[in-house]
């Protein structure tokens, strides 16, 4: 494997802006590593921009979701779309969230084995459903959600996560986007 972030072979914009740099240094300080997903998005900068604005919002903001459960929703998802580098990358963010490396494994390959809470389930069952077919989703599915104690402000959060993992994965799948090396050994 290689570090290399996309088949593509897009080259990063030189030279990459102050902010850009600066951010980059926050998350190898951070992460000790610049995903190579950035890394794939940095030949465009708006791009990149928007990307990060984007994820930021949905996985580190304010939520009634845990960022575990925000973890946990895109290994879920990403498990459903085969997306290789999602799969890898944010179920080291379970394994790290959780203290569990089992969690991140069991995830990674099947969250119905996994020793989850009925609220986890729930939501991984609606965010599993919502990318399978989206729209078969109906006001009982809601309900089900706020029956163990989902907000309707949370169901919306567990939808635009769902919604993101589903757009980055086929973007990561369609340019052969891998994951850092290092993700592989993390939090085991």
């Amino acid at each position: 494997m290689t570090d290399q972030p996309t088949a593509l072979d897009l080259p990063m914009a030189e030279p990459l802006p102050e902010a850009t740099e600066k951010y980059f240094a926050i998350c190898e300080e951070k992460l000790g590593l610049v995903p190579n997903v950035l890394k794939a998005y940095a030949f465009d900068i708006e791009k990149l921009n928007t990307f990060t604005a984007l994820y930021n919002d949905l996985m580190l903001a304010d939520s009634g979701l845990s960022k575990l459960e925000r973890e946990m929703i895109a290994v879920a998802v990403s498990s459903v779309n085969r997306c290789y580098y999602c799969q890898v990358a944010h179920g080291a963010a379970v394994r790290e969230l959780s203290g569990t490396p089992e969690l991140g494994e069991q995830m990674v390959m099947n969250y119905r084995v996994a020793d989850l809470s009925e609220r986890q389930r729930v939501m991984l069952d609606f965010a599993v459903a919502l990318t399978e077919s989206s729209a078969k989703t109906t006001e009982a599915d809601r309900q089900t959600l706020r029956d163990v104690g989902f907000s309707d402000r949370d169901i919306w959060d567990i939808a635009a996560v769902t919604g993101f993992f589903n757009m980055t994965n086929r973007v990561a799948s369609a340019t052969d986007m891998r994951p850092n090396p290092e993700y592989h050994g993390a939090h085991r």
